[in-house]
């Protein structure tokens, strides 16, 4: 770890997490490599291995991240109504996660080698925020839902999670994949990121 005050060490690691972002917009991950990453930042390929090991653990700071802006959503969403209705419940939830396109982004990636790539201590780090969106549910289900047992939240927290990782190609598909699917003659109803998951959660709850 380079030397400097844990502010700067953090503000530098944000500036190469920031790039990152910035190129996953346009490019694919197998695209983007750690001198692309440079070529946007104040540092070279060599020095960026002074905060991140690999082009992975970059990645796995901008999904951490993502999942740090959704739980604070969920947050508003706690702190922010005393009563809820399934129907209110389920809007707000639904809208949290259309404002996220990016985490569902990497939810369709292949977690396994970004994980499988990356140091345990940033892997933890990663975890505690994953987690801690878990929670965020099981909280909003047990203060709206008073109805429903711990059994039956942590049944909603297995199916909906595993849902998340298919939400995005689900809704986000190019031109080519769409005429695709037309000469394949699957007549699929496209829906947004809002309607796909608001039905999921009417299901559920």
């Amino acid at each position: 770890m380079p030397k400097g005050s844990p502010e700067l060490t953090a503000a530098r690691k944000e500036e190469i997490v920031n790039a990152c972002e910035t190129l996953y917009q346009t490019m694919s991950f197998k695209d983007i490599t750690l001198k692309e990453i440079g070529n946007v930042t104040s540092f070279t390929r060599t020095s960026i291995y002074n905060y991140f090991q690999t082009k992975e653990e970059i990645f796995l700071a901008l999904y951490e991240r993502e999942y740090d802006r959704w739980n604070e959503e969920l947050q508003s969403i706690l702190q922010e109504n005393e009563a809820l209705t399934k129907k209110e419940i389920t809007e707000k939830i639904a809208a949290s996660i259309a404002n996220r396109e990016q985490l569902l982004k990497l939810l369709s990636m292949n977690n396994y080698d970004m994980e499988a790539n990356s140091r345990p201590e940033l892997l933890a780090s990663f975890k505690r925020a994953y987690g801690e969106s878990m929670k965020n549910i099981c909280r909003i289900l047990s203060k709206f839902c008073p109805g429903k047992s711990v059994q039956d939240i942590q049944d909603f927290i297995y199916v909906f999670f595993p849902f998340m990782f298919g939400i995005y190609p689900y809704t986000v598909v190019t031109d080519k994949q769409r005429e695709a699917m037309k000469q394949a003659g699957v007549d699929y109803v496209y829906q947004s990121v809002f309607e796909l998951t608001y039905t999921c959660l009417m299901k559920l709850l």
